[in-house]
């Protein structure tokens, strides 16, 4: 059954994503000397299906950063990198997109901004939250995404997904950041409540 949240909970959820996106964007910025700009984030309370479609095409070849994420949330922060968004930033870097050392750097950046993302999180909400080592892999987005989600929403149908887009500016390099939450899992719960905002 589809979890219901109020509008004033969304945009609190939604303000949180902004704070953290551009936490991370920051960072971001600092490592590739450039400036980096944030979309409004979107946030879907949606069937894991659905989910899976509302992140982009499921058949996209797509380089995907696993931040782990672990403390008093069980949850993940994903970092979606297309082909040739993947190649923009390692060449930024100064490495070769596909190769280990390509591979390595992609999973440092995730690492930064992951940790970036979950500080800004911690200050606004006192949550302890400590990110994993980032793991690396290529496939279809359908494949990897749908993965990921079913592995946060174990007891439910239903994930939330906060989605933001991180755009290098005068560059076309720009890639999705998302933080998933198990409903089932008291994750949204927990964060809403440290929010002012728990049912």
């Amino acid at each position: 059954m589809l979890t219901h949240y109020t509008e004033v909970q969304l945009d609190a959820l939604r303000e949180v994503a902004n704070i953290g996106s551009g936490t991370a964007a920051t960072a971001l910025s600092s490592m590739l000397a450039a400036p980096v700009d944030v979309n409004v984030p979107a946030v879907y309370a949606l069937p894991v299906a659905e989910a899976i479609e509302a992140v982009g095409p499921a058949e996209q070849e797509t380089t995907c950063v696993v931040v782990p994420v672990t403390g008093e949330l069980q949850t993940f922060v994903l970092l979606l990198f297309g082909a040739q968004d993947a190649s923009r930033l390692c060449s930024m870097l100064g490495v070769e997109a596909g190769t280990e050392i390509g591979e390595s750097a992609l999973a440092e950046i995730g690492n930064i901004l992951g940790a970036s993302y979950l500080g800004a999180i911690t200050a606004m909400t006192g949550l302890h939250l400590e990110p994993a080592p980032p793991q690396t892999c290529v496939d279809m987005l359908g494949a990897m995404v749908g993965t990921i989600v079913a592995m946060g929403a174990v007891e439910t149908d239903t994930a939330l997904l906060l989605d933001s887009k991180l755009v290098v500016e005068g560059t076309d390099a720009n890639f999705a950041f998302l933080f998933l939450l198990s409903p089932a899992a008291g994750g949204v719960g927990m964060l809403l409540e440290r929010l002012g905002l728990g049912a």
